[in-house]
C-alpha cells in the first residue's frame, strides 16, 4: 500500500483544466460500420448502436496499429494547451483494454499487432512533462462480459437509441449476474491500474447502473488501499466518490464551492474519433467555457479522439493552440 504524498483534493481544485482521450478499437470505425453511419450519437458506442456481434468486433484488434501514436507528443500537446493533467480510457464499455491486463486476454498487448501497453507508455510521459495521470475505466458496462452490467434497464441510452447491455451476443437478461464480471474482470483490472503504474491522480469510472453499494465501496475502498491520494469520481455510483463529474457537456451556470467539481466537454459532438464530425466548438468557445467553469472553481476536462493511427485531429491541436494563444 502507498503512503500520502500531498493534498489530492487541494490539487485537484487547483489544476483547472485537463485533457480527456477516448481511444480504442472504436477508433478504427470512426462512427461508420457497413455503410451506415451514427449520425447523433457518439463514436465510441458504435458496437452497441450498430450491435456488431463480438467475434466480428474482436476481429479489429487484428487492424489496430496505430503506426502514429506518440504518448510524449499528446502529453506535451496538453502540457502545451496549460492543462495539468490527463484521463485516459484504460478500458470503455466495449470491454477492451488499452493496457496489458492478466485478467483478460482482451487487451491491447495481447490482442493486436501493436503489443504495446499504451497507459504505461503514457504513465512515462505524463512523469516526464509534469502532468499527472488519472484513469477512464467502466466499471459497470462491459459488451466483452457475458456478466456485463446494464442489463437491469430497458432501451436508454441517447434518446432511447440503444440498450446497455451486450443483448445481441448475451440475450438472457434473467442469467446475467453482474457480480460474477465484478469479480472476475472489474475488480482483477483496476488494481491492476491502481499497482502497475505508479502515481494515479484519480480513478475516472462510469455509467453506474447495474453496480451494488456495497461494490461502489469495494471499489472505493480499492482505489484508497493501494493509492491512498487517488481521487474517485462521482460516477462511481451510489453517491461514492470525492468529487463531481457532471453530465456530459453541462456546464452549470453557478457552483455552491461544496463538493470538487468537473465538467467533461468535447470539442466536436462525439467523444472517440468520429472522422465526418466536423461541428468543432472554435477556441473561444472553449476559452469561454474554461474561463466560466474555472471562475467558480471547477475544471475544465477536454477531450480529444485520436484516430486510428493515434494522430490527435488536426482541428483539435489547432483549437487547443488557438486558446493557448489567447488566454
Amino acid at each position: 500500500m502507498n503512503v500520502r504524498k500531498y493534498d489530492a483534493k487541494q490539487w485537484f481544485s487547483e489544476a483547472k483544466f485537463g485533457m480527456m482521450v477516448h481511444w480504442g478499437l472504436y477508433s478504427l470505425l470512426g462512427g461508420e460500420y457497413r455503410g451506415r453511419r451514427m449520425e447523433n450519437y457518439i463514436a465510441e458506442w458504435a458496437q452497441q448502436y450498430f450491435r456488431i456481434p463480438l467475434a466480428e468486433y474482436k476481429q479489429l484488434c487484428r487492424a489496430f496499429y496505430p503506426v502514429y501514436f506518440d504518448a510524449e507528443e499528446w502529453v506535451k500537446t496538453a502540457a502545451d494547451a496549460g492543462m495539468k493533467y490527463v484521463v485516459f480510457v484504460s478500458k470503455h464499455h466495449d470491454g477492451f483494454a488499452m493496457f496489458k491486463s492478466y485478467a483478460s486476454d482482451y487487451n491491447v498487448v495481447d490482442a493486436t499487432p501493436f503489443g504495446r501497453d499504451v497507459v504505461a507508455e503514457l504513465a512515462d510521459a505524463c512523469r516526464k512533462y509534469g502532468l499527472k495521470l488519472g484513469l477512464y475505466y467502466s466499471q459497470d458496462l462491459d459488451w466483452e462480459h457475458p456478466h456485463g452490467g446494464g442489463y437491469t434497464v430497458g432501451k436508454v441510452w441517447c434518446g432511447d437509441a440503444a440498450y446497455l447491455t451486450n443483448n445481441w451476443d448475451y440475450p438472457d437478461a434473467s442469467g446475467k449476474d453482474y457480480s460474477i464480471c465484478f469479480e472476475q474482470k472489474i475488480k482483477p483490472q483496476v488494481k491492476e491500474l491502481l499497482t502497475n503504474y505508479g502515481d494515479i491522480c484519480l480513478m475516472w469510472f462510469d455509467v453506474p447502473v447495474t453496480i451494488s453499494p456495497e461494490q461502489s465501496d469495494e471499489l472505493y475502498n480499492t482505489v484508497k488501499y493501494y493509492q491512498p491520494d487517488c481521487l474517485v469520481n462521482s460516477r462511481i455510483g451510489n453517491g461514492r466518490g470525492d468529487y463531481e463529474s457532471a453530465d456530459d457537456n453541462f456546464v452549470p451556470d453557478s457552483h455552491d464551492g461544496g463538493m470538487l467539481y468537473e465538467s467533461p466537454c468535447t470539442m466536436n459532438g462525439s467523444w472517440g474519433f468520429k472522422y465526418y464530425d466536423c461541428d468543432w466548438k472554435p477556441a473561444s468557445e472553449i476559452l469561454r467555457l474554461k474561463n466560466k467553469l474555472n471562475g467558480m472553481g471547477c475544471n475544465y476536462l477536454l477531450n480529444v479522439g485520436p484516430d486510428h493511427l493515434g494522430r490527435i485531429p488536426a482541428p483539435c491541436l489547432d483549437i487547443l493552440r488557438a486558446a493557448a494563444s489567447q488566454s
